[in-house]
């Protein structure tokens, strides 16, 4: 049995954390069943947006204790390719062409923080808290805080990581690490609506702004400007921008194709 629940509103894809009785914990079977629902939905022309939330009063608690407890008995090499796995998650999050974003339905803490990082936009409910508390248990949130780093800055990354703290949604949204907070009641309401309104964007552009965007940000100013020359060039010649102009012009809805 997933651990997923799957939902669909149109083009929009939701991924629900199903593991309310342990607050959405991150076993090993959580992780590899969101993967791979994040894999088929990426392979589903009809899917634009895809929105994860959790179920229950939590979002993600991070990894599940009970299993963290266990690696403590394991090879470096079993470490390893466990971590290698987490890290292979954020990144399909962060490479998926569809833009992610996050209803925020409840706490997220570490890796459950990590997933929020790992979206494109975040909506939290005002109750959410947000924590990188793995410090507090002699852990290091080292995968999320390459990704922290790059959406906060370093000031903030430094505050949340070494102050190990849980903070509110506001305060997050401050940060820049959600877009806003709403009433509890309308999170994953406020979450779809966002991902019908990028829904209607062309494909093929949101894909290669994700591209560029997770590019650029690792080149000095001259090589980004080179970067986004060539995505300006081939956006120019593509057939997303002749459908784009002439739906324009023809006042209606331009007809998107999935990207080849």
């Amino acid at each position: 049995m997933s651990s997923i629940e799957i939902g669909q509103d149109g083009p929009v894809r939701l991924l629900i954390l199903d593991r309310p009785e342990v607050r959405n914990a991150l076993s090993t079977d959580l992780r590899s069943d969101l993967a791979a629902a994040l894999a088929e939905a990426n392979a589903d022309d009809r899917i634009r947006a895809i929105v994860l939330t959790g179920k229950g009063a939590a979002f993600c608690a991070g990894l599940d204790l009970r299993e963290l407890e266990g690696t403590v008995g394991r090879s470096r090499t079993e470490n390893h390719d466990d971590s290698t796995a987490l890290a292979e998650l954020f990144l399909a999050f962060i490479e998926s062409p569809k833009p992610i974003v996050a209803a925020v339905n409840g706490p997220a803490v570490a890796g459950g923080a990590g997933l929020v990082t790992a979206c494109d936009v975040a909506f939290a409910a005002r109750s959410a808290r947000f924590g990188y508390t793995e410090a507090r248990i002699g852990f290091v949130a080292a995968l999320v805080s390459v990704m922290l780093v790059r959406q906060v800055g370093e000031k903030h990354a430094r505050e949340l990581l070494l102050g190990a703290g849980l903070v509110s949604a506001e305060r997050a949204a401050s940060m820049g690490l959600v877009k806003e907070g709403v009433a509890d009641d309308r999170v994953l309401v406020r979450a779809l609506d966002f991902a019908m309104l990028v829904s209607r964007n062309a494909p093929g552009s949101l894909a290669a702004t994700k591209r560029l965007l997770r590019d650029v940000s690792s080149l000095d100013l001259r090589r980004g400007f080179h970067a986004a020359t060539e995505v300006n060039v081939d956006s120019r010649s593509g057939p997303e921008l002749a459908e784009g102009v002439r739906a324009f012009l023809e006042k209606r809805e331009p007809a998107w194709r999935a990207p080849s």
